[in-house]
């Protein structure tokens, strides 16, 4: 994707921080910043969690080519982790953009149904209300995700807001700005991690955590909250794990001056 989507970082950035960044998650020679969609499985108190559903297959989705009636192996991938439809106990959904809903549904029969049949989705309201066809978002995009990602589950759905607690070990906690319900979710099973969704899209938002991405709707917020989270993971030796980061998962974190430095890569391989 264009560098240009991050308009506050200025193009020395990219080459001062090409020791982070190159190959991995940026192309130099195309100045292009590279990306994943991710699914993060957790089996945790029992209990089989994923933690946002990508993009999902057969969806109509003009405002974005790339995206538009993707085909995609995602089961196999999950069957591959040993995980089925009907064993997911819990979708948590970070926020309600189509790179996270997408997978909540799929066709059946030529109408949408829910990929997890047995599963509680949890959703954030904020998002819900907003995107919602009589909320106040604008966005045109999100009414089709809404249609064919959000509401064939609503049977499912369980609305959080503020700090939610799902089990004894995972608990969800607001950092709004990319979306006004964006969370991220905490985890403290002996190794503490969280999963910070899109609360940063590159690792030049580690360095430069002031900088805003095109996708974000508050994008002051976004900043505000990036800071805040990151800042909680460093002190508490939590490994930060993004939603679209490649190849590595996510990373370990220490302040430097008024950003953050890796201190140790996860490594996962994907499924």
């Amino acid at each position: 994707m264009r560098t240009d989507l991050f308009g506050q970082t200025p193009a020395h950035a990219w080459t001062d921080n090409a020791g982070l960044l190159d190959p991995l998650f940026w192309d130099r020679a195309a100045d292009q910043w590279k990306i994943a969609m991710q699914t993060w499985v957790l089996r945790v108190d029992g209990l089989t969690v994923l933690i946002d559903t990508g993009v999902g297959n057969d969806r109509h989705r003009p405002h974005f080519p790339p995206l538009h009636q993707l085909q995609t192996g995602y089961l196999d991938a999950l069957a591959g982790a040993g995980v089925t439809p009907e064993s997911v106990d819990v979708v948590v959904n970070t926020h309600l953009h189509t790179d996270h809903v997408g997978w909540n549904t799929r066709r059946v029969d030529g109408t949408w149904a829910p990929t997890f049949p047995n599963a509680r989705y949890l959703m954030p309201e904020m998002d819900y209300r907003h995107f919602a066809p009589d909320g106040d978002s604008t966005n045109e995009g999100m009414r089709i995700v809404y249609a064919d990602s959000v509401l064939p589950v609503a049977d499912q759905t369980q609305l959080y807001s503020g700090d939610f607690q799902l089990s004894d070990a995972l608990w969800l906690r607001p950092a709004g700005g990319h979306t006004p319900g964006s969370s991220v979710v905490w985890l403290d099973a002996g190794v503490p991690a969280v999963f910070v969704g899109d609360l940063t899209h590159c690792p030049i938002q580690l360095v430069r955590p002031e900088d805003p991405c095109a996708f974000d709707e508050d994008p002051a917020a976004a900043a505000r909250a990036r800071h805040r989270v990151l800042t909680e993971a460093a002190q508490w030796g939590a490994t930060v794990i993004p939603a679209h980061y490649p190849g590595r998962g996510g990373a370990t974190l220490a302040a430097r001056g008024d950003g953050f430095a890796v201190d140790t890569w996860l490594g996962l391989s994907p499924i």
